[in-house]
């Protein structure tokens, strides 16, 4: 791929965002950081410019809101500043099933998985296209692959939204792909209030490998990456299984490793 100069990253102040932040610094891309805890984005900021010598610029938006979605996609569509590879990774999980949620919430969930997501793709790719070069990262989840709640059904939008989207843009110098992860240990599980003792340690991945992976991936072209081959394998096992039996496993699981 053509050397990024700029990369924005929603989600940028911890977990896959934070390592993300950290990667493309440390190869030399200046870094546009959004999130919504202004102290947090100003430290993080700071430690990247002093540690990797790049422009670290800050963004405070809250994506679950229109104006900080318009923000966003302000700065992703200013051509005097031109970002080359957007990461949409905000998101969170909300405590509880269906009819458990408030609607409200349910529907904040989709704003940022979904509307945010389309929109801020859209801005970005639209620039990158006009130059011919350029690329995209939406974190979405293995969770995208079964029958599992909202969360589940935002994220498989996420990767559905994402694969079309690259095809509908080949040729065009804009790559666009959807990153998968299974269990990362991230600030995720605690905002959400779920518990996590019960997880096997062999399912947790590492955000910052994790993160070394997806680069590799979006480099090699792929519109989908599951970056370990534990949840690879995982992944076929579900391909092969039917959706009926998939739906009652998949409610197990998540009984037995979500929320508490």
């Amino acid at each position: 791929m053509p050397r990024m100069t700029t990369a924005l990253i929603t989600g940028a102040t911890a977990g896959i965002g934070a390592a993300f932040a950290r990667r493309l610094a440390a190869d030399g891309h200046d870094v546009v950081l959004v999130a919504r805890d202004v102290k947090r984005l100003r430290e993080q900021a700071t430690e990247l410019h002093d540690r990797h010598r790049v422009e670290a610029e800050v963004l405070v938006a809250d994506l679950s809101e229109e104006e900080g979605i318009a923000a966003v996609e302000a700065r992703l569509s200013d051509a005097r500043r031109p970002v080359d590879l957007l990461v949409n990774n905000a998101g969170f999980g909300n405590k509880g099933r269906f009819l458990e949620v408030s609607m409200a919430d349910e529907l904040k969930m989709l704003k940022v998985h979904c509307e945010a997501v389309l929109r801020l793709t859209s801005a970005a790719a639209e620039s990158m296209r006009e130059r011919g070069r350029g690329g995209v990262v939406n974190v979405a989840s293995v969770a995208a692959f079964v029958p599992r709640g909202t969360y589940g059904a935002s994220k498989s939008w996420v990767v559905q939204f994402t694969q079309g989207a690259a095809r509908d843009l080949a040729g065009s110098g804009v790559r666009l792909m959807a990153l998968c992860p299974g269990f990362v240990r991230t600030e995720f599980h605690q905002r959400a209030g779920m518990g996590t003792d019960n997880i096997p340690g062999w399912l947790w991945l590492d955000a910052d490998k994790l993160v070394g992976v997806a680069l590799t991936d979006l480099a090699r072209g792929r519109t989908v990456s599951v970056p370990d081959p534990r949840y690879k394998a995982l992944m076929g096992v579900v391909k092969l299984a039917p959706r009926g039996l998939l739906g009652g496993v998949s409610s197990k699981a998540g009984r037995k490793y979500g929320p508490k």
